[in-house]
């Protein structure tokens, strides 16, 4: 596999020792590219297989650790060294039966208090389906020390459209001294779906995993296909799969806006905001029949070639009429005294517990996979990564201001760089007919996004999928504690999170 350098690991007391290489001094953290980025596992002949992978320098293939255990047996934990390798130790808890000895935190995630596993329960990956029987559970609930301290469970059901999540505030009148972050409401075991699936229809699948970031999941799903079969895509091909990727980075953006808007209640800021990512869409529509930009992107490059003759003059006059709206937005005091200092996330802690896209980039963190491990072509196009270091909201708005020029920026260079030429290339049939493996990865809306594939004849037995919004729902809390009620909303919005992809 060329996307990783793997090393076997003999025995599971080995595993601490192997991976301590990923500690980071904090001090180094903003230039730091090493990097565990997501833990999974998947059934074989030989056991349980776990993996481990975590970034490299500017350039450099990934690399993956790979070890094998019994099922239902235990594993040193990681978490007390790396602390964002928690979240992924419990969630393979719940879905393979593996222990973590030694783990900080051993609650469920995926499966929910209430829910009793039968005897002999060995995870819920595969081909298990039977409904679990109820038991009446107490929540369980991180002790949370004071007299004076109050408790407010908010969720699961929210107001308006906002997805399914449980919020638990400890806290003092208008000071939050804890919150506490219950998800996995829609888990809709999106991962398992792919098993069985051919590689052509997993796009499909792939684009449903979170619906504002189809474009992202579908593409980071056909390189890791075409790494896995060695397929070379057309350059026309990668330049609009590139096209589509920036527009859909700039419908978020913008929609992004509008949201913080409507909380920092500036009405007007709040409808042009989303006005402009209406139109947005409206140019996707025209573009590709869709809103969502969906049934594009495949294994191989696209399903058909796009007319992109009115593009260029469309998002010129998006990006004067964008200009317009965010200089008086940046201008404007109301809007900037809810968002400065709100929601402070330090760098040290944006790196151990794996925030991500441009949650990292607000805090000092210097990453973005466009630039760092360029995929599809990016390597062609000039543009900016912003950085900011005060890591409250107003730096996370100011990342995905400057995203939005970088994205006009790069629409600007694609169209005028647009060859002729396939959209297509068909997999080799011998390749497929082997068993195969391959990683792919995407720098989307919201960060970090890879996806591994591995197959045979030309069918999935097993996709992963690393979502950024898994790590940066992990962080949010950490910028809550310590905070007051009147700016959690605010602070929330300032993540851009997607509920679905952390449950997938």
């Amino acid at each position: 596999m060329k996307s990783w350098n793997e090393v076997s690991i003999g025995e599971p007391g080995e595993l601490v020792s192997l991976l301590s290489e990923l500690i980071v001094d904090p001090e180094q953290a903003p230039r730091t590219y090493r990097r565990l980025q997501a833990i999974w596992a998947r059934r074989t002949s030989e056991g349980i297989e776990l993996n481990y992978l975590a970034s490299s320098g500017q350039g450099e293939p990934f690399k993956l650790w790979r070890l094998f255990v019994a099922p239902g047996s235990g594993v040193p934990s990681l978490a007390m060294l790396i602390p964002l390798a928690g979240s992924y130790e419990r969630e393979i808890a719940d879905l393979y039966g593996i222990r973590f000895e030694g783990a900080p935190d051993q609650r469920r995630l995926v499966l929910h208090e209430g829910s009793r596993a039968p005897d002999g329960f060995l995870g819920l990956a595969g081909s298990y389906s039977d409904p679990f029987a109820f038991v009446s559970t107490p929540t369980e609930m991180p002790r949370v020390g004071g007299d004076d301290l109050q408790q407010l469970r908010f969720g699961p059901v929210r107001a308006d459209v906002v997805e399914s999540g449980s919020f638990t505030f400890s806290y003092a009148g208008e000071g939050i001294v804890h919150l506490e972050t219950r998800l996995f409401y829609k888990h809709r075991g999106m991962e398992t779906r792919f098993e069985g699936r051919s590689i052509q229809s997993g796009s499909l699948l792939a684009e449903r995993v979170s619906g504002v970031d189809s474009v992202a999941h579908g593409l980071a799903f056909a390189l890791a296909c075409e790494d896995a079969l060695q397929l070379r895509v057309p350059t026309r091909a990668q330049q609009l799969r590139v096209l589509l990727a920036e527009l859909e980075r700039l419908y978020n953006h913008l929609q992004y806006f509008g949201l913080l808007s409507k909380l920092t209640t500036l009405k007007v800021a709040d409808a042009e905001g989303h006005y402009l990512a209406e139109l947005v869409k409206q140019l996707n529509a025209r573009l590709s029949g869709g809103r969502f930009l969906r049934g594009l992107v495949v294994p191989g490059g696209l399903r058909r070639d796009l007319v992109t003759d009115e593009v260029g003059d469309v998002l010129n006059e998006l990006e004067e009429q964008a200009h317009t709206y965010l200089s008086a937005l940046a201008g404007t005091r109301s809007y900037l005294d809810r968002l400065e200092t709100t929601g402070m996330l330090s760098a040290q802690v944006a790196l151990a517990q794996g925030a991500t896209g441009p949650i990292e980039r607000a805090s000092g963190l210097d990453r973005d996979l466009r630039r760092d491990h360029p995929y599809s072509g990016y390597d062609r196009y000039h543009f900016a990564v912003p950085g900011a270091t005060m890591g409250d909201a107003r730096a996370r708005a100011l990342i995905r201001e400057h995203e939005i020029f970088a994205s006009f920026a790069i629409l600007g260079q694609v169209i005028a760089q647009l060859e002729d030429g396939p959209v297509f290339v068909a997999d080799d049939s011998r390749r497929s007919a082997e068993a195969f493996g391959g990683m792919g990865w995407v720098e989307a809306t919201r960060g970090t996004l890879i996806y591994v594939v591995y197959g045979e004849d030309g069918y999935l037995s097993r996709v992963k999928i690393k979502e950024p919004s898994f790590s940066n729902w992990r962080v949010f809390p950490y910028t809550v504690d310590g905070t007051n009620m009147m700016d959690y909303a605010i602070n929330e919005a300032s993540f851009g999170l997607s509920v679905a992809g952390n449950d997938r």
